[in-house]
């Protein structure tokens, strides 16, 4: 699934070719999303002003003219592609597309239809279902030390269980936490509740650290992934622990990266940096 880095990396090549534009046409070829699309969606959104464009966790909002936000889900495999001028014949997985004044059109597909489009009424944005329990972005100065400290004080989840949950940090997920992990030298398996305050300090900073990375390396392509022009993220040369079993460490070079089995999810680490 596309993490904060990845979602990012969509909404800035998304700025250019949506924001101060007027969306001329809406095109909804299949509404069975994982949200079904409101059936009222093209009027809503047709003849609308794009104001701005942010991101919350790993969701992109459009916001337009009525006050109404787009909000979009890339779900497991979905893509948004822009299209200029005389755009392709749309595929069998191209659900949506957005027609602008200045003649691009912006598609939304999903093979797998796990992820969603909808409308948020004005004012609505923190009561939706999908962002009301969401913590702090990392990215933010609401993400500090002594409020993930305080979050973690007590847990008896593991920290690799601790920062996936999207209600102590938002938009993290199974790659940038063994990423992040690894750098902070802290053990996956390690007990939240005994992080020290030390240590939490150098995991936000290693947290943000890593994100910023990942974002100017235009995310990670893995299976689905791709920006807006089509083109991969590269980060994942960059990768020190995630999907490396076997190779040596690049802090210690002495110990073999190990895989475990997390949640049903894999997590990759050196059992000799990271207690």
């Amino acid at each position: 699934m596309p993490e904060l880095p990845e979602v990012e990396t969509v909404r800035l090549g998304l700025l250019p070719a949506l924001e101060g534009q007027v969306i001329t046409d809406v095109i909804v070829r299949r509404r069975d999303l994982r949200t079904a699309v409101p059936e009222d969606f093209e009027d809503r959104v047709r003849g609308q002003k794009v104001l701005n464009l942010s991101r919350r966790s790993k969701y992109v909002l459009i916001e337009l003219e009525s006050g109404e936000q787009i909000i979009i889900h890339l779900g497991m495999s979905g893509r948004i592609r822009i299209e200029q001028g005389n755009p392709p014949e749309p595929d069998k997985h191209d659900h949506i597309e957005f027609i602008t004044d200045s003649r691009k059109c912006i598609r939304f597909g999903d093979p797998r239809r796990f992820g969603f489009v909808d409308l948020i009424k004005p004012g609505k944005l923190e009561d939706y279902s999908s962002i009301v329990k969401l913590g702090p972005e990392p990215l933010s100065e609401d993400f500090h030390a002594g409020l993930l400290h305080q979050k973690l004080s007590g847990k008896t989840t593991t920290m690799k269980a601790a920062l996936m949950d999207q209600r102590i940090v938002a938009g993290l997920g199974n790659i940038y936490v063994n990423e992040a992990l690894h750098r902070a030298r802290v053990s996956p398996k390690k007990l939240a509740g005994k992080l020290s305050r030390p240590k939490a300090e150098k995991l936000v900073e290693v947290i943000k650290e890593v994100l910023k990375e990942a974002i100017a390396a235009g995310g990670s392509s893995l299976k689905d992934h791709r920006q807006t022009d089509g083109e991969l993220g590269y980060f994942q040369h960059s990768f020190q622990v995630y999907g490396r079993e076997g190779e040596l460490c690049s802090l210690c070079q002495k110990n073999e990266i190990k895989r475990i089995v997390q949640q049903g999810r894999s997590t990759f680490y050196c059992s000799k940096c990271q207690q």
